[in-house]
């Protein structure tokens, strides 16, 4: 998250983002501020304010919470509204690769966690709302709303 808002640093308007379903350390959380930017935080069980869900967000993290959620398309869609066209979601959660070692795979033990994906879920769900979607390392999935332009570039006009 720090990195993202690093990058905006150069020039460009201050961020306003959701830590969705945990809350962050005041350490980090001023590391934010100082760079200017605003983080709201949502964890239903800790600070359950429903201001920070009326409203919208240039990004959205939600760190190691995907797999907590009991209705998780009904939070993708909550999600999904939260963000401002063309802001980005980053997800962090442990990917099933191999279906037939789900009995071995460690992460399904834990009983708090009560969803589990695959690659495939987060692409039918980017597919089915436009998004575009990024798999990146360690179990990150970055997904970006449409920005909801119609400009395009025409590939047919560029000069070599």
């Amino acid at each position: 998250m720090l990195d993202l808002v690093e990058q905006c640093e150069n020039g460009y308007t201050p961020l306003l983002g959701l830590n969705f379903g945990r809350t962050l350390d005041s350490k980090t959380l001023r590391k934010i501020t100082k760079k200017g930017h605003q983080l709201n935080q949502y964890d239903p069980s800790i600070a359950p304010w429903s201001s920070s869900l009326k409203q919208e967000y240039d990004f959205i993290c939600c760190y190691r919470v995907f797999e907590h959620f009991r209705f998780p398309y009904k939070e993708w869609q909550l999600l999904s509204q939260l963000l401002k066209p063309g802001g980005w979601l980053a997800i962090c959660s442990p990917l099933l690769s191999d279906l037939a070692a789900f009995d071995k795979w460690h992460h399904k033990n834990n009983l708090t966690h009560v969803s589990f994906y695959q690659q495939a879920t987060f692409e039918f769900l980017a597919n089915k709302h436009g998004f575009k979607l990024l798999f990146a390392a360690n179990d990150l999935i970055l997904v970006q709303k449409p920005s909801g332009s119609d400009i395009t570039r025409d590939q047919t006009s560029i000069v070599d």
